[in-house]
């Protein structure tokens, strides 16, 4: 018996399947067939079933039918949980990239009025560089400079609110690694589930892309770590041992990103035997590095 969005098939027999344009399109995800016993539809065997009058009856139920399955696939992906801090999280990273390219401008601009102070910009902050350049310039520089203020008060606000949304979309990512760094991390996946499917190995590496295609094309050394660098233990652990870091922290992310995807909610215990278990590794390699000296090697 082969089964097709229009009936089922087989010994000489056919039975339309009954309901509206949404059932079919229902029957469509649910049917499973073998390619072994597959036979290729035509539409004369809807014909013959009696589902279709003819060949443009039949072409006109199959479209109505794919873009009923298509609308409610795209329905149920925006309707994600991970949709909208997905969309907040790439609208962060566009507002980091603009108001980079528009102080490195800004400051450029500020050079041609003051030469020397080409030699002075290189060790002030960008919002002081940005604040003096407002203060000391007049008329369109300083008004840009102004906007780039206010560019980055929005994008202050704008991270917050991605903090706040990661801790309800992700509490046990965001609890072991930090609601913003978490969102970048479920980000650079692709999304919570696309995370969650990760092992960990994967995890560990995610956001270093240049870094592991160097390391494809010219056998550098492979990266040890991409965006949970970001985390306190593994910037701060000793250089020679934040790979072993890195390793025990995505390993811990690989399960928080499951349970996150599965249940939704927080897991105490988990919690708090992984941030031990973190915590313990960080500070035990940190004090095997004070007592050794020579080369330092990464794990």
């Amino acid at each position: 018996m082969q089964s097709y969005w229009f009936g089922d098939v087989g010994d000489g027999n056919c039975t339309p399947s009954s309901g509206d344009v949404q059932a079919k399109a229902d029957r469509v995800r649910s049917i499973h067939t073998s390619m072994d016993s597959f036979i290729p539809l035509s539409w004369e065997i809807s014909v013959a079933c009696g589902a279709c009058r003819d060949r443009a009856d039949y072409i006109a139920k199959l479209r109505e039918v794919c873009f009923t399955a298509a609308d409610r696939d795209i329905r149920q992906q925006y309707s994600g949980k991970d949709a909208e801090l997905l969309q907040m999280v790439r609208t962060l990273d566009e507002m980091d990239t603009v108001i980079n390219l528009l102080t490195e401008r800004a400051v450029e601009w500020y050079q041609l009025r003051h030469p020397t102070f080409t030699r002075k910009y290189r060790k002030t902050p960008a919002h002081i560089l940005v604040k003096n350049i407002r203060e000391k310039s007049r008329g369109a520089l300083s008004f840009v400079a102004g906007e780039i203020e206010r560019l980055s008060a929005t994008r202050t606000e704008l991270a917050k609110a991605v903090s706040g949304r990661a801790n309800d979309v992700m509490p046990n990512t965001s609890a072991l690694i930090g609601g913003l760094v978490a969102a970048r991390l479920m980000a650079n996946a692709g999304g919570l589930e696309d995370l969650s499917r990760m092992p960990a190995s994967a995890i560990q590496v995610l956001g270093a892309r240049t870094a592991l295609f160097a390391h494809l094309r010219t056998k550098s050394p492979s990266p040890k770590h991409g965006i949970i660098f970001q985390h306190r233990r593994v910037h701060n652990a000793p250089r020679d041992c934040r790979g072993k870091v890195a390793r025990v922290l995505a390993g811990k992310l690989a399960i928080a990103a499951r349970i996150d995807h599965y249940r939704g909610v927080a897991d105490p215990v988990f919690l708090e035997s992984a941030q031990a278990r973190i915590d313990l590794t960080g500070t035990v390699r940190g004090k095997e590095t004070g007592k050794t000296t020579g080369k330092e090697t990464e794990p």
